[in-house]
């Protein structure tokens, strides 16, 4: 089963950003996902849509957060990037007639909007910055704002 991993590589990016003080361009921001540059424009184009990041063209140019990563909540970025459901969990719909799996399915269904909604929730209490503070006890000596990852 595969895995959406854009809400955390687009997490991943926006705290680079704020800590490189100036444009990322989409090509040093594919490089650091090992992305192409395209599909970079393309999620950041969503974000900038929503007011999280605005671009520059041209020399010097590239992608800047629009906002400190204080007011940007995981949520936020969830939502801008179109996020439909948090669960890949699917229900059974060989046997619709089927009581039991009628019941099996409600069932199911009922936890998992009870579970999207608190996560959601939580999503929304989380900011970047909150995100960001705890990156120290990641980091390497080796990492360099220039450098990144």
């Amino acid at each position: 089963m595969r895995k959406d991993s854009r809400l955390s590589r687009m997490l991943h990016v926006l705290i680079h950003m704020d800590r490189l003080g100036g444009p990322a361009t989409s090509e040093r921001i594919a490089k650091m996902l090992s992305t192409n540059p395209v599909v970079v424009r393309r999620t950041m184009a969503g974000l900038r849509q929503q007011g999280y990041v605005t671009s520059v063209k041209g020399h010097g140019g590239g992608w800047s957060l629009a906002m400190p990563l204080n007011k940007i909540s995981l949520l936020d970025i969830h939502n801008a990037l179109g996020e439909s459901s948090v669960f890949t969990i699917g229900l059974s719909d060989e046997y619709t007639h089927c009581p039991i799996e009628q019941a099996v399915n409600k069932a199911i269904n009922d936890v998992l909007i009870e579970a999207e909604s608190l996560l959601l929730e939580r999503f929304g209490e989380v900011t970047l910055d909150v995100l960001a503070e705890g990156i120290a006890d990641f980091l390497s000596p080796s990492f360099t704002k220039d450098k990144g990852c």
